[in-house]
């Protein structure tokens, strides 16, 4: 498990508009394409089925697929179908264009996702055909598979991902060269290609399929890594280009870890004096009561066990939003004061992608398979203990989970990583509106303003949400309308401009 937000939680938030402030710039408008511009074959857009364990998303969506080169080095050779979900806009006479989504992850399912997120973008969707993907190596586009069910529950089970002792240290680093096995003999062919910035060059193919001379996209989480890596690619073609929840682009695999520990603490912190409580007193607390669970996990009505790693994981899931905190804190009195871990297993759950018949989805296999093709960092569990320290000084919580997982996440992949940091710079792009929150757990407000500085001047215009939780769109009124006037009638907020 990395502390990413899985890319469904940052997708539900819902809000209403407000009258809208900013000032008129040059945002180029991301009008459609003359028919003879519309790029690699014309889509084929059908009746949409029914995805893994869903339901059909209904009569107003139609679902395609996008061959595009499964390794752009050979363009010629063979290719690999992006799976593609759309809603058409209402108002066709106003139509702009289409708008392309990204929620997250890695590994986020878009064609899953944006159904049942649309009633957040209804606004944007009588201007705008809303356009879902599933990037390489997810779900429907060759989706990575590296364990089944049951090798999954037993490595939630067995596995510490704190360890202690040489043995738990020992099997906590085979654990992950067995997993990176599975994927290499499961999703072998795809594996060396589903990086960041093939998917970006994904995305460009689907703007050409789709007709549109720009790009419009509204990356959240990852999709901010996977919008300024398409922006530092194809700065030509940016059109409205909107980035939240944005994950820091000069971090490294350490410097991620390093980020999430302190966005956590901070969110931890601010939900504990929100409940009344002392922040340090209260993180003393909670500490406390992992390590006793890592020695003696608590029972559930399940018969499964709470485990150390399964009970930080449920205190994980609700800082995601603040509209979740109390259902941290009846999970918190529950395993606390009841001795059982029933509610901080059934969010655990929530975030590992198990339903209740103990069948996992495959997020977590394309998250890694795409974190690990991205970065060349391979820490070893040496540098990973030494790390240890530090981190549980940042975070008594959530600090020595992060510093163990730069060892357990790309320690002895099959495939090489591409870079030690993405590239983000964009001379000469239209304007990308990025926003940072104050209080977002999982991907920090600093990273946000780092981003806009490495998209360039002119390029990255700041917009700041005063408040918690991971994405803003939706939550804030502030920041909805201006993202709504942003996308809808070009107007760029001034740079540096705070909602609160």
């Amino acid at each position: 498990m990395r502390l990413h937000g899985r890319a469904r939680r940052a997708a539900v938030l819902t809000g209403a508009a407000l009258l809208v402030t900013g000032v008129l710039a040059g945002c180029d408008s991301p009008s459609s394409a003359r028919p003879d511009q519309a790029g690699p074959g014309q889509p084929d857009w059908k009746r949409c089925a029914a995805p893994e364990g869903g339901t059909e998303p209904g009569d107003a969506w139609r679902c395609t697929t996008v061959d595009v080169p499964l390794d752009y080095t050979k363009p010629d050779g063979d290719t690999i179908g992006i799976a593609l979900i759309r809603k058409e806009a209402t108002r066709k006479s106003e139509r702009i264009g289409s708008m392309l989504f990204n929620f997250g992850g890695p590994g986020g399912s878009g064609v899953d996702i944006l159904p049942r997120a649309a009633g957040s973008y209804q606004k944007l969707n009588t201007r705008y055909d809303l356009v879902g993907f599933d990037p390489r190596g997810v779900a429907g586009s060759s989706g990575v598979r590296c364990r089944d069910d049951k090798e999954q529950e037993e490595a939630l089970r067995g596995i510490d991902m704190t360890p202690d002792t040489p043995a738990e240290e020992a099997a906590f680093v085979e654990d992950g060269a067995d997993f990176g096995a599975g994927c290499a003999r499961l999703s072998g062919t795809v594996l060396p290609h589903v990086g960041t910035t093939n998917a970006a060059r994904d995305m460009d193919a689907i703007r050409r399929a789709l007709g549109d001379r720009k790009l419009s996209y509204f990356g959240i989480s990852y999709g901010t890594e996977l919008g300024g890596t398409y922006a530092h690619l194809f700065p030509e073609n940016v059109g409205r280009v909107v980035l939240d929840a944005v994950v820091d682009p000069t971090a490294d695999t350490v410097g991620h870890a390093r980020n999430q520990a302190t966005g956590f603490q901070r969110a931890l912190e601010n939900y504990l004096k929100d409940r009344g409580q002392d922040p340090e007193a209260g993180t003393r607390r909670i500490a406390e009561m992992l390590r006793r669970i890592d020695g003696d996990p608590l029972p559930t009505s399940s018969g499964r066990r709470l485990n150390e790693t399964l009970a930080l994981t449920g205190i994980v899931t609700p800082l995601y939003s603040r509209s979740s905190w109390p259902q941290l804190t009846q999970a918190l009195d529950e395993a606390e004061n009841s001795g059982t871990g029933d509610g901080l297993l059934q969010l655990a759950d929530s975030y590992n992608g198990r339903d209740e018949n103990g069948h996992y989805d495959t997020q977590s296999h394309s998250q890694r398979a795409i974190s690990c093709a991205d970065t060349r960092a391979r820490p070893t569990a040496a540098e990973a203990r030494a790390l240890v320290p530090g981190f549980r000084e940042l975070s008594p919580v959530f600090g020595p989970f992060l510093a163990w997982d730069t060892a357990g996440w790309c320690a002895r992949w099959p495939v090489e990583g591409e870079h030690d940091t993405p590239e983000a710079s964009a001379p000469g792009a239209a304007p990308i509106l990025v926003i940072g929150t104050t209080g977002d757990p999982a991907t920090p407000y600093e990273g946000a303003q780092r981003m806009a500085d490495e998209l360039g001047e002119g390029v990255g215009v700041m917009l700041t949400n005063e408040g918690e939780g991971h994405g803003s769109y939706g939550g804030s009124g502030c920041v909805t309308s201006l993202v709504d006037a942003y996308f809808l009638d070009g107007k760029v907020p001034a740079d540096g401009r705070t909602c609160s």
